[in-house]
């Protein structure tokens, strides 16, 4: 197995970004495709990471630049959730940049454009299902302790399943939360499910979340469940 990652720079809505491919040389092309949107910081190493992890399954991986190029943040920035929140206040934009960092992954040479699906981090959770409720031709999302609030944007009839892997302890995904967004996808005619961890909050997943006070810590029995949780996923939509 020999792991490569790509650097891809490409234009989208609003600007140039730079997004990261990351794949199996070893692995038969074209295969399925995960796009990867990364937290309220951007792409990231601990996303490319990740990314390899998902990529050994034998799979095509594109961690999506959401912000543009050379847009990132630290949590030492005490603005961190600057370009997050220009995407907050405008989900159009947001679902525009998921849909064409979609057709970006559909577009690489190593991706079978038949068979995409997407996963996501806090902020890349609310991507994750923008993308979705966008009625985008994934197979299947993944959201990892998510943001829930749905947008202001019409629904378009969500065709992609949909695995909610979530931190019953989430501050910022409270129960009430959860719960309306396990309602909204019922109506929606959503084929879902939520893992919900006990005794995890918000960014489980996260080597670096060191504010318990907060409610935001790594929780290292949520991250391996979810990682199994989510290969199985994509091992069932994929076929």
């Amino acid at each position: 197995m020999t792991i490569t990652r790509r650097v891809t720079v490409h234009e989208g809505p609003g600007g140039r970004f730079e997004s990261m491919a990351v794949f199996d040389d070893a692995a038969g092309a074209p295969r399925p495709g995960v796009l990867l949107f990364p937290n309220v910081l951007g792409a990231k190493e601990a996303d490319f990471a990740y990314a390899e992890r998902v990529a050994a399954l034998g799979l095509a991986v594109l961690v999506a630049d959401m912000f543009g190029q050379g847009k990132r943040t630290t949590r030492a920035d005490p603005d961190m959730g600057r370009y997050m929140a220009e995407l907050n206040d405008d989900r159009f934009l947001l679902r525009d940049r998921a849909n064409a960092a979609h057709a970006l992954l559909k577009s690489l040479d190593e991706t079978d454009e038949s068979r995409t699906a997407a996963i996501g981090f806090c902020f890349g959770g609310k991507c994750v299902l923008d993308l979705a409720r966008s009625g985008a031709d994934i197979a299947g999302g993944v959201s990892f302790h998510g943001v829930y609030d749905a947008p202001p944007f019409p629904h378009a009839k969500i065709t992609a399943r949909l695995l909610i892997c979530h931190g019953w302890n989430d501050p910022i995904a409270p129960p009430e939360a959860t719960v309306a967004l396990a309602k909204e996808l019922t109506e929606a005619g959503c084929d879902w499910q939520v893992h919900a961890y006990g005794h995890a909050g918000h960014a489980f997943t996260d080597h670096d979340a060191k504010m318990p006070e907060r409610g935001l810590a790594y929780h290292p029995d949520a991250d391996r469940r979810s990682f199994r949780s989510m290969a199985d996923f994509l091992g069932d939509v994929f076929g």
